[in-house]
């Protein structure tokens, strides 16, 4: 097998680093899907990635239909609207990656399109937007990790893929665990990514304060709990990377950046998802259930829902 087209579905942040990595291969065919007024702007501002324009195609779902890869790389909120785009580019043979945060995105998009196009993965990267454009360090970033859900794990796709982004600058590797590195990703998010959301800091405060390293505590308890239900063991993903570099305490995860830019965040795919999945398997989750609804109501607060500051409000003087 070996992998000549690719369409990515997603060309915000990671999909950024994607399109980055491949736009140099000169014997890979590459797309966005897009359409209407994003496909428009796609064709006519390209990609802004690091300071420098990309121009892939820009493919309607039906012009993408069969490609060998299609990498989703979405925000959760756009995923139940994307999964009829995402049927009809899939192929009889195309493999699908979703390079999406949480731990569900591959079973959403599997009952639309076939379990078996799915080849499970994540991303590392700490991307940010400059502008109209996205940044990210390519010598400090993780990377892809992907890999088949059981044996063979060195399947001809998985090669395929290491031979795609063999000769690119896009850090990989393949795992015979990649359910649990998955899930490890899941714990760092709703752990680390949630409660600084809520008070507004960077990362530093889970070491300056006893009261928000209790509350990421009391997050991951919860998570862990879930995932030893499930059989999943986090021990077995890799504690380590060759890649990556050290946190500074001022630096503000992906939901936080959401809540300062007035965006949605992806509460949903974190504790969202692991409410329900506490439900389903009797395991109470009041931190999460807490955090899920603070983040609910800083996004309603940004939507103008309410604003009770008294800025608004005339003031009288006493005479």
């Amino acid at each position: 097998m070996k992998i000549r087209s690719v369409a990515v579905l997603g060309a915000g942040a990671v999909g950024s680093y994607v399109i980055w990595g491949l736009s140099e291969k000169n014997d890979l065919k590459l797309g966005v899907v897009a359409e209407g007024e994003r496909a428009g702007r796609l064709k006519q501002n390209g990609c802004r990635i690091n300071g420098v324009t990309y121009r892939p195609q820009v493919w309607t779902p039906k012009e993408a239909h069969g490609v060998d890869l299609l990498v989703v790389a979405l925000k959760y909120g756009a995923l139940p609207g994307a999964l009829e785009s995402i049927r009809e580019v899939t192929g009889e043979n195309t493999v699908i990656m979703s390079l999406m945060n949480g731990v569900d995105s591959e079973e959403l998009i599997a009952e639309k399109a076939g379990s078996s196009h799915m080849l499970y993965s994540l991303i590392k990267v700490a991307s940010h937007k400059e502008g109209e454009g996205y940044c990210f360090d390519p010598d400090t970033t993780i990377g892809i990790v992907f890999g088949e859900l059981s044996a063979p794990y060195d399947s001809d796709r998985v090669r395929a893929v290491e031979e795609l982004f063999a000769d690119t600058g896009i850090h990989f590797r393949h795992t015979e665990h990649i359910r649990e590195e998955i899930w490890s990703k899941f714990r760092l998010n709703v752990c680390n990514n949630l409660p600084q959301a809520i008070l507004g800091a960077g990362v530093g405060c889970y070491q300056d304060s006893v009261h928000m390293k209790a509350i990421s505590d009391g997050l991951r308890q919860e998570l862990e709990a879930v995932a030893v239900a499930k059989g999943i063991d986090m021990n077995k993903a890799a504690g380590s990377s060759v890649h990556g570099s050290a946190v500074p305490p001022s630096a503000r995860y992906s939901t936080l950046q959401d809540i300062d830019a007035g965006r949605h965040t992806e509460i949903d795919m974190f504790s969202g998802a692991l409410i329900k999945m506490g439900k389903e398997l009797g395991i109470p989750t009041p931190y999460n259930e807490y955090t899920y609804h603070m983040i609910k109501a800083l996004e309603e607060k940004n939507d103008g829902r309410f604003d009770y500051t008294g800025k608004k409000e005339k003031t009288t003087c006493a005479k």
